[in-house]
């Protein structure tokens, strides 16, 4: 691979991470995957770091696996071998993702298919350009089902019907409908993306340094809880956050009429 599979800059507490196999419309070669996960280890320990945007280099977002690269090995199934790669880095590539210390925009600017939708809606946030759409092939071209995570982000954003028929049918899903439907956050002109995602990163990067994995784990739990089990844990929840440091700046600034400054993490 001649290219840099991935490029990272800084805009201030904001990092930016650019998938960069642009002439192939960045596919998920395991290079790319690999020096993801790398580097999101190295801002996971960079504390100057308070947000960050995942987006694609050149015209596209990430058009999912790298088809052309895939090659029966010797002894062992193309199968079998694709699963090893999935539970052994592709996998795990999303849920370093979400358990970044701090919040994660995916602006997707231009086309998001197949393992490149899960890895778009592993963020906590998804803005996409106008001209962007969100396809699922597995099924309908390649007889096999979505992956890295999709059926789970789908089906928990769209409900049951959106998702089946996404993924029977294989139709592409524009950014104006995704954003319709609840997939996404927000679709604007293209020409705005950039300014979109760092600006929300910005404001994200303001929160406590907490917000992203609290959000993330109490909605995780209102999916399997009872209405009773989901009060009983934002009780519980309040019962440490409130005699944080936190809570008492909140309650200062309230007070003292101005926007609260909330310590790095």
């Amino acid at each position: 691979m001649d290219e840099t599979p991935i490029l990272i800059d800084r805009q201030g507490d904001v990092a930016w991470l650019r998938l960069n196999i642009a002439q192939r419309l960045n596919p998920l070669a395991q290079p790319l995957q690999q020096a993801m996960r790398e580097q999101l280890a190295v801002l996971r320990e960079d504390r100057s770091v308070r947000a960050l945007v995942i987006t694609g280099q050149g015209k596209a977002f990430c058009v999912g696996a790298d088809l052309g690269s895939m090659q029966t090995p010797s002894g062992q199934s193309l199968g079998q071998q694709t699963a090893d790669v999935m539970e052994s880095l592709s996998n795990p590539l999303i849920e370093d993702i979400q358990s970044l210390p701090f919040p994660v925009v995916s602006a997707v600017n231009g086309p998001c298919a197949g393992a490149g939708v899960g890895l778009a809606l592993a963020a906590d946030l998804v803005v996409a350009a106008q001209s962007a759409y969100f396809y699922w092939p597995f099924m309908p071209r390649l007889g096999i089902v979505p992956d890295l995570g999709s059926t789970w982000f789908l089906l928990r954003s769209v409900g049951r019907a959106r998702a089946v028929g996404l993924s029977l049918l294989g139709e592409r899903l524009s950014a104006q409908q995704a954003q319709d439907w609840g997939l996404i956050w927000r679709c604007v002109e293209d020409t705005q993306l950039t300014q979109l995602a760092q600006t929300l990163a910005v404001r994200l990067a303001q929160l406590p340094a907490h917000a992203a994995q609290e959000i993330r784990r109490s909605f995780d739990h209102a999916e399997s809880a009872t209405l009773s089990e989901q009060l009983s844990y934002e009780a519980s929840r309040q019962r440490e956050l409130i005699d944080r440091p936190e809570f008492a700046e909140g309650v200062r600034a309230f007070l003292e009429k101005r926007d609260p400054k909330f310590a790095p993490r």
